[in-house]
């Protein structure tokens, strides 16, 4: 349980929220966890199975404090606003932007700007715990260009020339990708990378970790009051969770790539777990998956401290205090969405 930007965070997963005296109160079995406050916060996501009274979503919708109901895994069930529920301006702040490509650029700015200087950590980090098994000379030249792509990034004044220069950075940090692979050399491998289909092993774990970690922050936005399919910086396709996709590109170095390489550099994944399709498609089998997903449940949750709460959340809550302050930023709580920068 965690109260953060106004909002409280019910992450045990087998509580029930009743309503006592104004206060919600969080049971686990016949203990109280906590009490607290209706009216110290503006929001609660609750990942617990048991969910909440009656009275309590009731009194919750006559004071405006939205309720958000995911599975313990973080799958997104529902939402219940009261009447004063401020999501219809949110989202007509989230639409106007979406349309007008100078208001969505400085958003999307800051999603390429957190993906850029995690790749960089991704690659010092690496060179730092692993110097005598990596080639620091071509990973420290590459780390230097991802950081003079910030700059450049900072100051272009269009979508597209943002879209080019992340195509480049993006480049850039996966040229020296395969040198961060340090076990099952033969089995696993990174020359490109490849989607739709994925042509080895490594792709193919990485396409599958970024579609879990699009998930999640499918079901953070959703949360918060977003529309996760009208984004900033990926165009609108039918189906398409175009915000998400943007929301993601920030975490895919540090939560998606590293997960990924923790995995084939300590063996909990190996080339069993992968099969080959008829169009020269590699994917993870059945078996596979659930050696991942279940990895995943555990990395999300470690604890960190986020770099712009300085407050400590578990891994998994990242996605959702994100996205949070993007819906805070768009309400002009805040002057400027905060990337993800992690070191």
């Amino acid at each position: 349980m965690k109260q953060l930007l106004n909002t409280l965070f019910v992450m045990t997963e087998d509580a029930y929220l009743a309503l006592e005296n104004d206060n919600v109160a969080v049971h686990q079995g016949d203990v109280i966890l906590a009490k607290i406050p209706l009216r110290s916060i503006e929001s609660i996501l609750c990942f617990s199975y048991k969910g909440a009274s009656p009275s309590l979503m009731g009194r919750c919708g006559e004071m405006g404090v939205s309720m958000s109901f995911y599975s313990p895994r973080g799958h997104y069930y529902c939402s219940i606003m009261g009447e004063k529920n401020r999501n219809v301006l949110l989202r007509r702040e989230q639409f106007r932007r979406a349309d007008n490509e100078m208001d969505a650029l400085p958003v999307a700015k800051s999603f390429i700007i957190g993906k850029i200087f995690n790749a960089k950590w991704v690659l010092e980090r690496t060179k730092r715990d692993h110097a005598l098994r990596v080639n620091v000379e071509r990973i420290s030249q590459q780390s230097n260009r991802l950081t003079q792509r910030l700059p450049e990034i900072r100051q272009c004044d269009s979508m597209d020339a943002l879209r080019g220069l992340e195509g480049m950075a993006a480049k850039e940090y996966f040229y020296t990708f395969d040198d961060l692979i340090l076990k099952s050399k033969d089995d696993f491998f990174f020359e490109e990378r490849t989607r739709r289909p994925p042509l080895d092993r490594m792709n193919a774990l990485l396409s599958f970790i970024y579609s879990v970690l699009t998930n999640d922050c499918c079901a953070a936005l959703q949360g918060v009051g977003l529309d996760p399919y009208v984004g900033f910086m990926h165009v609108d396709r039918p189906g398409r969770a175009s915000l998400a996709l943007d929301l993601v590109e920030e975490f895919r170095p540090v939560m998606a790539d590293r997960f990924a390489l923790t995995l084939v550099n300590t063996g909990a994944i190996q080339a069993k777990d992968f099969e080959e399709r008829e169009n020269g498609g590699m994917f993870l089998s059945e078996t596979g998956r659930k050696t991942v997903l279940g990895a995943w449940q555990r990395k999300k949750a470690e604890q960190i401290v986020h770099p712009y709460l300085q407050e400590k959340i578990s891994w998994g809550l990242v996605p959702y205090v994100q996205a949070l302050l993007l819906a805070r930023f768009l309400r002009r709580d805040i002057d400027a969405y905060p990337p993800f920068m992690w070191k």
